[in-house]
């Protein structure tokens, strides 16, 4: 079980949102870009594990994460059938990232300009912006 930290921030400077990627520096997937996240601990809450990963790799941390769906399509891991849970949320205030664990990069994209993502990470960009829990008024 994976969980996944979707997060957006909106720039003064522009109507769109911009979303938080991470390159990844371990395989699978290594150099390419993903969400925040990772394999949940042994007795931890789902939410409070989308939390802890999106602090270990970008070092942002108190922003409100809202649950927004399942993945577990078979090939998504190549490491085996994985399930992950998604989380949303939005940054406001200093939201400066800053990769770290194995994070090699952390920053922000806009939703427009998107590199190649890792996994099934386009599907659930997309899923999660078709979500109630996103709010495009942030």
């Amino acid at each position: 079980m994976t969980v996944d930290a979707v997060i957006f921030r909106r720039m003064a400077s522009s109507d769109k949102p911009e979303v938080l990627l991470i390159r990844r520096e371990n395989d699978p997937f290594r150099n390419q870009w993903a969400f925040p996240g990772g394999f949940l601990e042994e007795d931890e809450d789902l939410k409070e594990g989308a939390a802890r990963e999106l602090e270990e790799e970008t070092g942002l941390k108190n922003i409100p994460l809202h649950q927004t769906g399942a993945f577990g399509k078979p090939g998504r891991d190549p490491r085996g059938p994985t399930v992950t849970i998604a989380f949303t949320g939005w940054c406001t205030g200093e939201c400066l990232p800053v990769g770290s664990s194995d994070a090699a990069e952390a920053r922000w994209f806009s939703i427009e300009s998107l590199p190649e993502l890792a996994f099934d990470h386009s599907e659930i960009l997309k899923n999660t912006m078709d979500s109630p829990a996103f709010d495009q008024k942030q």
